[in-house]
């Protein structure tokens, strides 16, 4: 998947999508001056399956929309997020997803991630929470809670008729 910033992004959106891209073995470019069809033909250009644009909000991270290669709008997220600051250490070649959360495991086909029951390590964790529709939350190889974790608001499903 290609992951890239909307216009102008902050410092704090630029590293989101930079540890984000690492998590999942992802691809980040900053947006610059391209438009939509040149991004998707970047994606094209450079073996990704899928996009996912990152829009902000003062600066902050606050809307994740992913698109099929065709332009289609697959799931639109809005989320907060905890940056980390350091590389995540997690095999994206081994990354698992296990949801809580059947109306996110949609992400599992978007983002092109096995769908696994539990898992030891190198897994995303989509747990409910009081305040929040979801907490994905990134375990590294070793098994521990890394701090990248982002806070799900609300999900927009697309509608594709």
């Amino acid at each position: 998947m290609l992951i890239s910033t909307s216009r102008k992004p902050s410092q704090k959106t630029r590293k989101f999508c930079k540890n984000l891209a690492h998590a999942l073995g992802s691809t980040s470019v900053n947006r610059g001056k391209m438009n939509m069809r040149e991004l998707l033909l970047k994606a094209l250009q450079l073996d990704e399956f899928n996009l996912a644009i990152v829009n902000e909000i003062k600066g902050n991270p606050s809307k994740i929309t992913f698109y099929s290669n065709n332009g289609e709008v697959l799931l639109v997220i809005l989320i907060s997020a905890s940056i980390e600051n350091e590389r995540l250490n997690i095999a994206p070649s081994k990354l698992r997803i296990v949801s809580d959360i059947d109306e996110l495991n949609v992400l599992g086909e978007i983002l092109d991630i096995e769908l696994a029951e539990n898992a030891d390590c190198n897994y995303l964790h989509i747990t409910a929470s009081e305040d929040l529709v979801a907490k994905i939350n990134f375990i590294n190889k070793f098994g521990d809670k890394t701090n990248f974790q982002i806070n799900v608001k609300k999900v927009i499903e697309a509608n594709n008729d």
